[in-house]
């Protein structure tokens, strides 16, 4: 009779293991300059071994100047021409231009600019224009604005519920129609357009021969392409009509609520503060590359903790530190160590992605948006010998200043639908005849771009482009 037994025995296997200081760097390489500050201010608290350095750091190398002596790169920077800074501004304090007494009643949020939408400023102003009595039912028109700025309601219907007459409705619907961005409140196509074209001319400015008429009685017929019946009902010439067309596709839209003029309608706080990450400028000709260091970034390991260090590690097996103090400058000089090093290996690593894109993206970055190249986060990641991840962490949510000073997302150089777009676009604002989708994908394939007719469909309505029946 066998007896069981217990015992050791040893194997050799191979797994995937993931240390804390891996992830603690990856974390680290993900944070964008803003966010890196927050983490740096917070281990600042939090590790009494970690401090701010007041040394003056080349901003070319990043090495430690000697008065404005660089000994690694070499060079004197006082004798450098001055360089606007990339770091944040300071505050400035700004004094109000009217003054006011510090009553009790004084409320301080009163000067705060408020979030409103579109749809919230026309409504503020509505007392201006009608009675009480109509408010309510433009309001409820407001609220039926669709995302092109059309009343998505029945008028009649809109009585009935209100108990109003059709002159009253008449009446609120004027008035969001003064208030609002031109366009925005028509019923339909044809009065949107009429809209923009009244305002046009009320505004001086000079509008062709029978482009009133066009757009009120034969816009079926120009969305159709119908020139020639066009031009026999209104007894012109068929360069008349084209004439009015181009006109049209060039002053007026028919996505009122989305255009540029109601696009600066909205409150500029909806936009967060965005703070590069990587700068890219031109100098003498050449590309230079610069990672935006946090003003906070020029850290160290506290003098006093270092020193006590050394003293634990050679007082291990004396009394010189008691047992719990050893731990305790151990293990916090030891976490502002790798801190130190993931923060280095942040700039580092995000120094050479950034110059490997550059290197690749160089033709857009001194040509526009048309030179834009297709480019992939692997592509880069091969280039650089790093994980197509870790391309992916240093790109994410980090933003880079071209060097026409705008300031874009680090995903803009890997969206090769950019250039497909702005190829879209022009070729349909130098088209001698409405292409259709059919026709762009093969111009687009001569030119070595695969592409999907409902791809291009897709590209020219976010463009806001009108299919080519309606153009």
């Amino acid at each position: 009779m066998s007896r069981m037994h217990a015992g050791y025995d040893l194997i050799t296997e191979q797994r995937q293991w993931i240390s804390p200081s891996l992830i603690e760097a990856n974390y680290i390489l993900s944070l964008s300059r803003q966010e890196l500050e927050a983490v740096i201010n917070q281990e600042l608290d939090e590790n009494p071994a970690l401090e701010a350095s007041n040394e003056q750091i080349c901003p070319r190398c990043g090495g430690i100047l000697e008065g404005t002596f660089c000994a690694t790169c070499m060079i004197n920077h006082a004798e450098q021409p001055k360089q606007d800074s990339w770091e944040d501004f300071p505050e400035v304090a700004y004094q109000a231009s009217v003054t006011r007494d510090d009553s009790d009643d004084f409320d301080p949020m009163t000067l705060v600019g408020d979030n409103l939408s579109p749809r919230d400023r026309v409504a503020l102003d509505l007392p201006t224009l009608i009675d009480g009595s109509l408010i309510p039912i433009a309001e409820y028109l407001l609220d039926s604005l669709d995302e092109r700025g059309y009343i998505d309601a029945n008028l009649r219907d809109v009585g009935r519920l209100f108990d109003a007459s059709a002159q009253d409705i008449e009446q609120a619907l004027g008035a969001i129609q003064t208030l609002a961005p031109v366009g925005v409140g028509a019923r339909d196509l044809r009065e949107c357009l009429m809209l923009q074209l009244r305002y046009l001319a009320d505004s001086g400015a000079d509008i062709p021969e029978s482009v009133f008429d066009i757009v009120d009685r034969h816009l079926d017929d120009l969305g159709s392409h119908k020139f020639g019946l066009i031009a026999r009902e209104l007894g012109v010439s068929a360069e008349v009509v084209e004439e009015a067309r181009d006109y049209i596709r060039s002053n007026l839209t028919p996505f009122p609520l989305q255009s540029q003029e109601a696009q600066q309608w909205r409150t500029p706080v909806d936009d967060g503060y965005v703070a590069p990450d990587v700068v890219i400028s031109i100098k003498d000709g050449e590309l230079i590359i610069e990672v935006v260091e946090s003003r906070y970034s020029r850290l160290r390991v506290n003098d006093v903790y270092d020193q006590m260090a050394r003293v634990a590690q050679a007082s291990r097996k004396s009394n010189e530190m008691d047992a719990d103090t050893r731990a305790h400058v151990r293990d916090h000089v030891a976490r502002a160590r790798l801190f130190l090093g993931n923060v280095k290996q942040r700039h580092e690593t995000l120094a050479r992605i950034s110059r490997c894109v550059a290197d690749m993206q160089e033709d857009f970055l001194r040509g526009g948006v048309r030179k834009l190249r297709p480019l992939t986060r692997a592509t880069v990641a091969a280039q650089v010998g790093v994980h197509e991840s870790t391309v992916s962490r240093a790109t994410a949510n980090k933003y880079v200043m071209l060097p026409t000073r705008q300031v874009i997302p680090f995903s803009d150089f890997f969206t090769p639908s950019l250039s497909v777009k702005d190829m879209i676009k022009e070729m349909i604002e130098n088209e001698e005849q409405s292409l259709t989708d059919k026709r762009i994908v093969e111009l687009l394939n001569r030119r070595g771009v695969r592409i999907a007719r409902r791809t291009v469909a897709k590209y020219r309505a976010e463009l806001n482009i009108l299919p080519s029946t309606l153009r």
